[in-house]
């Protein structure tokens, strides 16, 4: 669940880390349908037995399919201002690749808000940092400073 907060409580949410977010299996047919998605169907994605024979073992998910699940995590880890009506992606400061998603493995968010701005009456600069978790991995599949703008009335 996100973190509803009003607009005078803003400053108390600067470095506010969110509880991690459920875990979420990346399946192989995940995989294939983010690659017919692409139009990415690089072999170490979609062909199990070549994959196979590579340092992973196996296929793993496209960096740009984890860097995508932020979204589906976001509904647990954001902080929403009162009167939130539409939020709007606003991109990345930075983004790191760390670490291949095995197909088959699970993964789950961290987040901190780095940064809430008014920049226009109701409409909130979000600065997040963010990882992907990969369980039983001391290394992240990645970490993004993602930004995002809050409509608010």
């Amino acid at each position: 669940m996100p973190t509803i907060i009003n607009k005078e409580e803003l400053a108390n949410y600067i470095g506010f880390q969110a509880k991690p977010t459920p875990w979420h299996s990346i399946t192989q047919q995940q995989i294939d349908q983010f690659a017919d998605c692409t139009l990415d169907h690089q072999f170490i994605h979609v062909d199990e037995e070549k994959a196979k024979a590579t340092p992973f073992g196996g296929t793993i998910a496209h960096g740009f399919l984890s860097l995508s699940m932020l979204s589906h995590f976001a509904e647990d880890f954001s902080v929403i201002i009162d009167g939130f009506y539409m939020g709007l992606n606003a991109g990345f400061d930075k983004v790191r690749f760390l670490q291949p998603v095995a197909v088959n493995s699970r993964i789950r968010a961290h987040a901190t808000t780095l940064a809430i701005e008014e920049k226009k009456p109701g409409q909130y600069r979000l600065s997040t940092q963010v990882s992907i978790e990969i369980e039983g991995s001391e290394t992240p599949a990645l970490v993004a400073q993602w930004i995002s703008v809050q409509m608010v009335k």
